[in-house]
């Protein structure tokens, strides 16, 4: 009886594990997207951050990626890292105002960068590829959506394009998103606290004036038991010793 219970646990126990693995696999590539890793940087500063891109095919290679960088938010400096097997090119567009960068006013800046696979370099099914990018210094806004297109090998494209709303659900193709942090203010620019505040010109004479006639009396005071002090001794050695 016992063994009977054991190989019924048994199956039990390996029937609801192959029926969370179908369940999982089918629900896993549906839920890959494309990301930015980092997620968050500091504004006005640079950041290296990459594109990770899983391939959700089950038969097609990603083939071709478009990332386009928002408007609303241009970047001076945009560079990119080579990738083993794949072509890089970008495009600019006109901006208004200039960007400034290291003393430079920039009338143009790049809205978007498209990586294309050589030959056999796709991203297979079963895997994912980074694209590292250097951006920089990074705007005065609290984030940064990049639309992402990325094509197979078979034809289809999957647009990474929805923007997030506050306080809704993850849209079904969600957009890659950088969040941005104000940067930390410099050392020693707080305002002085009220600890070492400098005192107003009157109360510093009061207090200036206190001290000196603190020394004064103290210095009177240190006189006078000193003369006493003489007093008494010119007394004692004045007075005959009593005999026994």
């Amino acid at each position: 009886m016992t063994r009977f219970r054991r190989t019924a646990t048994a199956a039990a126990a390996l029937a609801f594990t192959a029926a969370a693995t179908a369940v999982l696999g089918f629900a896993g590539p549906a839920s890959a997207h494309v990301t930015v890793n980092p997620k968050e940087a500091t504004q006005g500063g640079y950041a290296r951050v990459a594109f990770r891109v899983p391939n959700e095919s089950d038969s097609a290679s990603t083939t071709k990626l478009e990332v386009v960088l928002p408007e609303n938010a241009p970047v001076g400096s945009v560079s990119t890292m080579p990738v083993p097997g794949w072509t890089v090119a970008t495009e600019k567009r006109k901006v208004d105002p200039p960007i400034e960068v290291h003393g430079s006013q920039l009338t143009e800046a790049v809205s978007k960068i498209t990586w294309t696979a050589s030959g056999d370099a796709g991203v297979k099914p079963g895997q994912f590829q980074e694209f590292p990018v250097s951006l920089g210094p990074l705007p005065q806004v609290d984030s940064m959506v990049f639309k992402v297109l990325q094509t197979y090998s078979d034809g289809n494209i999957s647009r990474w394009i929805d923007e997030p709303a506050p306080g809704a659900e993850e849209p079904e193709h969600p957009a890659p998103v950088l969040t941005l942090a104000a940067a930390a203010a410099p050392s020693g620019s707080a305002a002085p606290s009220a600890a070492v505040a400098k005192p107003d010109d009157d109360d510093d004479d009061d207090g200036n004036g206190l001290a000196v006639g603190l020394g004064v009396a103290g210095l009177v005071a240190g006189l006078a038991g000193l003369a006493l002090g003489g007093l008494a001794f010119a007394r004692t050695r004045r007075e005959p010793v009593a005999k026994a």
